[in-house]
């Protein structure tokens, strides 16, 4: 009984070598897609013409689409004229009708079955042209694909049952035969045999299954780098491309600079004395000039310095009196010696003219300095030393300010700097400097504005091994705030001859450079790239791209979510 149980266990690997086959074998999946139109398509210098069809039946009328767009940078064209003749059928008319932008539905009937050339005249704004879209195919059928992941059919001799009951009745007669046998070295060889037949053809049934597994794998699991992209498609996400060819171009760095005032573009108020803020002259925003009153505060004087000046204007307000005696008594003594001039000698009559005009001078200045004195010992007026515009206030009016505190900022926008941190490597081009440009961070304002070079560095940041490089905006116009970020690109003069494309055509995909490149009317493909030297808008290409393919720079992503969807 063991041993007739020990044999039926040497059955199992043919039940499952049944099994596996039924798996490895008879699965097979496509991926073919239903071709569900037809299309024939024709392109001149100008135009891109595309023209898509269902079934055609001959003797009844027949829609088509036809999409017109500039070849080499895919823009739809709008309200193009357009005459369609068939060659050898100059009776069959055609009624052609604007859809949307760039597509045109065709109407017409088709006399008989066969293939059909059409013969375009076309005029837009691009210009005349004259273009033949030829194998339209008139009756033929759409085939359609079978759908995926279906089951080849199997004969009754290729069945994985058939496998398994002949394994079976095979090992049941070893088995009688073995149970006759005396021999001991018999039976050993026998059940060795036994053990080995199964091993080696599941082995070998594996390893074809596993071929067939591999083949179906890469024919339905792999991207290709050819993909299709519908022409309605196209329009609908304003793809668009553009013609690569090779030029001139102007190595150029990036850096990111810091827009700061110029030394003699912004000032700082403070008062030079504790005091209290009587009166603000201006109103932050305004414009003001150089010298102009800013505010007026009044001095905090001590008791000390208090006596003093009332000890000061005491003693003034004595010789201011004995100014005024000698005045009068100067005036009077002048006054008679006029009055008897005749007979008074005519040196006396100077001499008293002359204490009156002497005496008339201290007089008047006795008048005038103390109040003056008194008046700069308790005010004083805050000036703008430069032409700006005046920023917030830091202080009210009423309020006790310290000195060397800080009221208020006059800026000049006028002339502003941009302090940049630039690399050993970037920092060579800056001897051999074309130009240096930056725009504005303002929506509005699309000029660009002109930089020029103030200041190199004469160290180095230990930390990044960055150089501190100062430039200056001419005519910045104001369109710059101090502590703005802003892009400061320098190019060099050094101009290299290569294949040049925008760099927003450049995706990356699976964390390599590529670009889109367009073959034909609804078939892309994509090439990885390696990529030169770059400015702000443009960049050399080194390898993956030839001169005069159109190449899609508008649409990018879209394009990257079609292919990584495929």
């Amino acid at each position: 009984m063991m041993k007739q149980l020990f044999f039926l266990l040497l059955l199992l690997p043919s039940f499952v070598y049944a099994h596996g086959g039924e798996d490895h074998e008879n699965e097979k999946t496509t991926n073919a897609k239903t071709v569900s139109y037809f299309s024939s398509e024709a392109t001149s210098a100008l135009y891109e013409l595309l023209l898509k069809y269902k079934e055609i039946t001959p003797g009844k009328e027949a829609t088509l689409k036809l999409f017109v767009s500039n070849f080499n940078t895919n823009q739809s064209i709008d309200s193009a004229s357009i005459q369609i003749t068939v060659s050898g059928y100059p009776n069959v008319k055609f009624l052609i009708k604007q859809l949307d932008k760039g597509i045109y539905e065709v109407k017409g009937i088709f006399p008989e079955k066969k293939k059909y050339n059409l013969t375009i005249n076309i005029n837009s704004t691009l210009g005349p042209d004259l273009m033949l879209l030829s194998n339209v195919e008139v009756g033929k059928e759409l085939q359609t694909n079978i759908s995926a992941n279906t089951h080849t059919a199997t004969t009754w001799y290729n069945s994985s049952w058939f496998f398994g009951i002949t394994g079976l009745l095979i090992g049941l007669l070893i088995m009688f035969f073995v149970m006759k046998r005396k021999s001991r070295k018999a039976t050993v060889a026998t059940l060795i045999f036994c053990c080995m037949i199964p091993t080696s053809v599941y082995n070998a049934a594996y390893a074809h299954g596993g071929e067939d597994h591999e083949t179906g794998n890469n024919a339905g699991g792999t991207i290709s780098n050819v993909f299709i992209v519908e022409k309605e498609s196209q329009f609908l996400f304003n793809i668009l491309t553009q013609k690569t060819s090779t030029g001139n171009f102007n190595q150029s760095t990036q850096a990111l600079g810091t827009v700061i005032a110029s030394p003699q573009g912004n000032a700082v108020i403070q008062s030079p004395q504790t005091g209290k803020l009587i009166s603000i002259k201006v109103n932050p925003g305004q414009s003001v000039n150089a010298g102009q009153v800013v505010a007026v505060v009044e001095q905090s004087i001590d008791a000390g310095t208090q006596s003093s000046i009332i000890a000061q204007n005491s003693d003034w307000r004595a010789k201011k009196n004995e100014a005024e005696a000698q005045y009068t008594a100067a005036k009077i003594q002048y006054n008679r010696l006029k009055s008897i001039e005749d007979i008074a000698a005519k040196k006396d009559v100077t001499e008293a003219k002359a204490r009156l005009e002497q005496a008339e001078k201290n007089r008047t200045l006795y008048q005038s300095i103390p109040l003056q004195k008194v008046q700069a010992a308790k005010y004083f007026n805050l000036t703008s030393p430069i032409t700006g515009v005046v920023g917030n206030y830091n202080y009210a009016v009423g309020s006790f300010i310290n000195s060397g505190e800080t009221l208020l900022e006059v800026t000049n926008l006028n002339r502003v700097f941009v302090e940049t941190q630039i690399f050993t490597n970037d920092a060579e081009q800056l001897s051999n400097i074309e130009k240096i440009t930056t725009n504005s961070n303002n929506k509005t304002d699309t000029g660009s504005y002109q930089l020029k070079l103030i200041s190199t560095a004469q160290s180095v940041n230990g930390d990044n091994q960055s150089q501190k490089v100062i430039f200056e905006i001419v005519n910045s116009k104001a369109q710059f705030k101090i502590g703005e970020n802003i892009n400061v690109n320098i190019f060099s003069k050094n101009v290299s001859a290569q294949i040049i494309i925008p760099t927003e055509a450049i995706a990356e995909i699976n964390g390599k450079p590529a670009v889109f490149i367009k073959d034909n009317a609804e078939k892309y493909s994509i090439s990885y790239i390696s990529k030169g030297a770059s400015n702000e808008k443009f960049t050399t290409i080194i390898k993956g791209v030839e001169a005069d393919e159109r190449v899609v720079m508008a649409g990018v992503y879209q394009m990257k979510s079609i292919y990584l969807n495929q």
